[in-house]
């Protein structure tokens, strides 16, 4: 059978344990009626035969006299075919030929001796066994007879039957009785299981809602308070302990969450406050070594250079600082400015300070003719523009062509920085946007001391500020960091 032919199953647990209901009961009554309508056809079938045992062959015997015994038969009034129930009938076999056929029929004092047989039917009262027992034959003017027939005293074969109509009348109409009661009964049934399986699986539907929107929480990150327990329900039924474990595993879930939400927090604040502690030692010590630097006197070269080394390393260790402190304040969810920001001119002043940085690279652009304007942070959407140019310049070989693709939708702005060079290592590209992610071994040799890998933490960050997200395609010869922003959206409060 086609799937188009098939018919449609029941997908949820209560559909299918009504379906299975209904179907048993449907099978039991099947087989009660079954039962019912092939003892009674058996019973009444044995009443007629009893019948035509009863009737003998007085019938199919008087049929050459008119309906009437002759005296040397027998002599008594059993004779009289008005004693003859009605339909009985009777025909007269002589060398495999139908001499004399007849039928009592409702009302009349005599037999009919005008059956009206046909030629088919002659040739079935012919094949019919002369034993005396009992056979089932329809005749086409009568309809389905019960017959017997028995030798008789002239060589002739005499054949009495009774019709079968009333036996098939008593049949149909309990097999009419019982498919109504049956069908009423499953009717009545499907809807009364139908309750019932749904009353029985509450605390199911219950334990379902509740994983429902267990489900539906940011689990990944921040506080997270989990749905009242189901626990109201039968601990001794198999969904009862379903609940109870589910309890439980929510409630261990909930211990995690709230540790994990307890050390994010110790984290951050630790990572805030040694940023903040940090800014002023490192501003103090670069200070003292640009102010050795300008000492008029003789210095040594070694020490001038570990002035220089000294002033170098504070000053990245300043924006270091800087860095964690700003995705500190980030993770906290301290609010960012809300402003049109004309995002066409910041990728302009962007690319011209890249190319002035890197003036080895080929920096092209795709802008729409109309500006594109959205809603956020100016300085932070500056600093995405910087540190994605920045990560494209530092990890790409000179002479690699980098282009800037900016795209405006109805819900969405687009920014994508696009690349021809060696690609994001496969073994880095999934933690490309977290914090302290390096890819050393595929930076230019000639670039500058690697910075702490909070570029691309900060594109991320920012951008998910802005209510936004972020993306990487990369492959040998083609590597894309695109960036989606909503069209004048507010920004999130985190």
């Amino acid at each position: 059978m086609t799937r188009a032919g098939r018919l449609p199953r029941p997908r949820s647990l209560r559909a299918r344990l009504t379906a299975g209901l209904v179907v048993l009961l449907a099978v039991s009554c099947a087989a009660v009626g079954l039962a019912a309508v092939v003892e009674l056809n058996g019973f009444l079938t044995q009443r007629l035969d009893q019948q035509l045992t009863q009737a003998g062959t007085r019938f199919p015997e008087s049929l050459e006299h008119a309906g009437k015994l002759p005296d040397d038969h027998d002599g008594d009034e059993r004779g009289d075919t008005r004693r003859m129930a009605t339909g009985t009938f009777g025909a007269r076999l002589l060398h495999g030929s139908v001499t004399h056929s007849g039928l009592i029929r409702s009302g009349d004092p005599a037999a009919d001796l005008d059956v009206g047989l046909t030629a088919r039917d002659a040739r079935r009262l012919a094949r019919t066994p002369a034993d005396g027992r009992p056979h089932t034959v329809e005749l086409s003017a009568l309809g389905h007879y019960r017959l017997t027939a028995s030798p008789g005293r002239d060589g002739d074969v005499l054949i009495v039957g009774l019709p079968l109509e009333p036996v098939e009348a008593t049949v149909h109409r309990l097999e009419l009785v019982a498919g109504a009661v049956f069908g009423l009964a499953l009717v009545v049934t499907g809807v009364a299981g139908a309750l019932w399986v749904r009353w029985s699986l509450r605390p199911l539907a219950k334990v379902t809602a509740t994983a429902t929107r267990v489900a539906e929480l940011p689990l990944a990150s921040g506080e997270v308070t989990l749905p009242a327990r189901t626990s109201d329900s039968d601990p001794h039924s198999e969904v009862g302990r379903v609940a109870a474990a589910l309890d439980r595993m929510l409630g261990h879930v909930g211990d995690a969450l709230a540790q994990r939400h307890a050390s994010e927090e110790r984290l951050r604040r630790f990572a805030a406050d040694a940023s903040h502690e940090l800014r002023t030692p490192v501003a103090s010590v670069r200070g003292h070594a640009e102010l050795a630097l300008l000492h008029p006197g003789p210095v040594p070269p070694e020490v001038t250079r570990a002035l220089e080394r000294i002033a170098a390393e504070s000053s990245r260790m300043g924006l270091m600082v800087d860095d964690l402190l700003l995705l500190a304040r980030l993770d906290a969810g301290r609010p960012l400015e809300r402003r049109p920001v004309d995002l066409t001119h910041l990728v302009l002043d962007a690319v011209t300070d890249a190319r002035a940085a890197g003036p080895d690279h080929r920096w092209t652009l795709d802008l729409p003719r109309e500006p594109v304007t959205v809603t956020g942070d100016a300085h932070r959407l500056q600093q995405v523009l910087a540190n994605l140019l920045a990560n494209a310049r530092l990890h790409t070989p000179k002479g690699t062509e980098v282009t800037v693709t900016l795209d405006a939708g109805p819900e969405t702005v687009g920014l994508s920085v696009h690349d021809d060079g060696p690609g994001v290592p496969e073994e880095v590209r999934p933690a490309v946007f977290e914090r302290f992610t390096r890819a050393e071994h595929r930076r230019r040799p000639d670039a500058p001391g690697g910075g702490a890998g909070l570029g691309l933490a900060i594109v991320a960050a920012v951008v998910e500020a802005h209510g936004g997200g972020v993306g990487v395609e990369s492959s040998p010869g083609s590597t894309a960091f695109s960036v989606r922003l909503p069209a004048g959206a507010a920004l999130s409060s985190g």
